[in-house]
Formats: C-alpha cells, sequence, structure tokens
C-alpha cells in the first residue's frame, strides 16, 4: 500500500472505548488502567464528540504527594470530579478518508497522542493514535 492511498480507515484502532461526561474521575483511571489506553473519547447520549480526556489530563488532577489532605479526603474529592471537569473540549478529530500523514501533522502540529475518528454524523468510529501511525510507518519500510 502506497502512502498516497493510506488512509485512517485502514489503520484506526476500532472499536473505540468512549465515556460520559459524567463519568465519575475514578472510573476512568481504572478504564484506562485496565484496557492500556491513553485517551477516551467523551460522547453525549447521540455518541456525538463533546469532548476527550487523556491519560495525563487525569493524573494531572490528582492532588501532589505535598498535599496536607489525608488519602481519605483526596479519595472523596477525586471521586466527586467528573469528566466534564477534566475533559479537553475543543477537539481536533478526523473522518475514515483523512490520509495518515494529514492525521500524523495535526498530531504533531496540535500535540497530541490520538485523534478521534468521526462519520459524517460527527459520531466517534474509531481512534486514531501515533501507535497505530507508527505501524503503519513500520509495514511501508519493510516492503
Amino acid at each position: 500500500m502506497s502512502t498516497q492511498k493510506m488512509v485512517v480507515r485502514d489503520k484506526m484502532s476500532v472499536p473505540v472505548i468512549t465515556l460520559v461526561a459524567d463519568t465519575p474521575y475514578p472510573d476512568a483511571l481504572k478504564l484506562m488502567h485496565e484496557r492500556r489506553i491513553r485517551r477516551i473519547p467523551i460522547v453525549n447520549s447521540h455518541n456525538k464528540l463533546i469532548g476527550i480526556v487523556s491519560e495525563r489530563d487525569l493524573l494531572h488532577a490528582a492532588p501532589s504527594p505535598a498535599s496536607s489532605l489525608n488519602i481519605w479526603e483526596m479519595n472523596y474529592l477525586l471521586s466527586k470530579l467528573k469528566l466534564s471537569d477534566l475533559m479537553t473540549k475543543k477537539v481536533i478529530s478526523v473522518t475514515p478518508a483523512t490520509p495518515i500523514q494529514e492525521a500524523a501533522s495535526l498530531m504533531l502540529k496540535h500535540k497530541v497522542g490520538g485523534l478521534p475518528v468521526l462519520d459524517e454524523e460527527q459520531h466517534v468510529i474509531g481512534v486514531i493514535t501515533e501507535t497505530d501511525i507508527f505501524k503503519a510507518f513500520v509495514e511501508l519500510v519493510n516492503v
């Protein structure tokens, strides 16, 4: 497959795991660790993209070890956090027909490790990550 014809559809990760904005912080962090993923698109009740949350977003929400809060106070406060409090609302996304090199350029330009893939109705149908793009590159050089 040449680089001119390789598109996101060919390399995106599916099925995509999504969550809703009122998902509690601990549930999202647990899911990321269990599934070994670093970002989760946030959707509304119609499966339309409204945000994205990364593992980094969640880890930055955790209190500093220098905090004067005890473990129970920290856990209580974290349990009250929802993804709507932490998610990025202006999300860069691509379509299945986006060329791989364009997706890679967007990721570099915006310094993100993955992009949600949206269909014509703005439903999340996949995610293209830096790992997916790296695998595509390896395939190309091993031809």
